[in-house]
């Protein structure tokens, strides 16, 4: 019976501390924002007085937009809201005239300069 706990509780630590559990570590917002990561790029959504930024890191890095293109959409409830997402600096995206109210839903739709898409789906605390 103690040979089983133990091995239970050495499993469970090897497990929770492998490498690939640490790979990445906790994924924070740096500008407030709500953060999703796809394909190992961090994408940080920021509401604004008039519109949302879109800030885009490499493991911590600034990644080059000036080549990306794409549109946000918004869903506050049952009101859609589109608008184009433009390069606004290093690493910056900016939409202007949507609205990231609490509990709005927002999607991403970005291709790059290479014609690469990713979407990135939001929800905004």
């Amino acid at each position: 019976m103690k040979n089983k706990l133990l091995m239970a509780l050495s499993t469970a630590l090897l497990v929770a501390l492998s490498p690939k559990a640490l790979a990445h570590g906790e994924v924070r917002p740096l500008h407030g924002g709500t953060v999703q990561v796809v394909a190992d790029i961090h994408y940080e959504l920021v509401p604004q007085a008039r519109g949302a930024t879109l800030h885009v890191l490499d493991h911590g890095q600034p990644v080059d937009v000036s080549r990306m293109r794409g549109k946000l959409t918004v869903l506050n409830g049952t009101q859609k809201t589109e608008a184009p997402l433009t390069p606004a600096g290093a690493h910056r995206l900016e939409a202007a005239g949507v609205r990231l109210a609490a509990g709005a839903k927002a999607v991403a739709s970005l291709q790059d300069g290479e014609g690469k898409a990713v979407t990135v789906r939001f929800s905004v605390k």
